[in-house]
């Protein structure tokens, strides 16, 4: 399903899964942070991804949220952006978002996924994994990775958990 050589991006759900193991797909995610770059898979994220994933993280679980602590949420985005390559959000990502807007029609939350489209594309990525494949449907030239199609063959254990 992924090769050696290639960039695959990550959605916030997966990261989210790997630092959670209350999360069903907790195993899965492990395997795409610890085995696929072990196999030569470079794991791609944005400032975005990293924003989104500290938000999740440090909010009450009564809110939706891990209930991490700063230090602990910093910590694990720290491992995730060390096993990542973070792309740029410029003037050309903005530029795509505008067109991806326009042409599907996005609105609200959807145009978070829209700005993770255009900079997949900005930067020439055309593989996503998430947990939310029906989110990027509506997407053209995205192929996605299902996150809960992966095997659950963590190689180590995942980032820190504890606050």
């Amino acid at each position: 399903m992924t090769t050696a050589g290639e960039r695959l991006f990550c959605d916030t759900n997966v990261l989210l899964s790997a630092v959670d193991r209350r999360r069903e797909l907790h195993a899965q995610a492990l395997h795409v942070l610890n085995v696929l770059p072990d196999r030569g898979v470079a794991l791609c994220v944005s400032g975005q991804i990293v924003r989104e994933f500290l938000v999740v993280c440090t909010r009450s679980v009564d809110a939706n949220g891990l209930g991490l602590s700063r230090p602990a949420a910093v910590r694990n985005a720290e491992a995730i952006v060390g096993r990542s390559t973070v792309l740029e959000e410029n003037r050309g990502v903005a530029a795509r978002l505008l067109q991806i807007v326009r042409k599907t029609a996005c609105t609200g939350k959807r145009l978070h996924d829209a700005n993770v489209v255009a900079t997949m594309r900005e930067h020439g990525l055309t593989r996503l994994v998430t947990a939310d494949v029906s989110d990027f449907r509506r997407f053209d030239g995205v192929e996605l990775v299902d996150l809960a199609e992966l095997p659950a063959d963590a190689a180590r254990s995942g980032p820190d958990t504890t606050n």
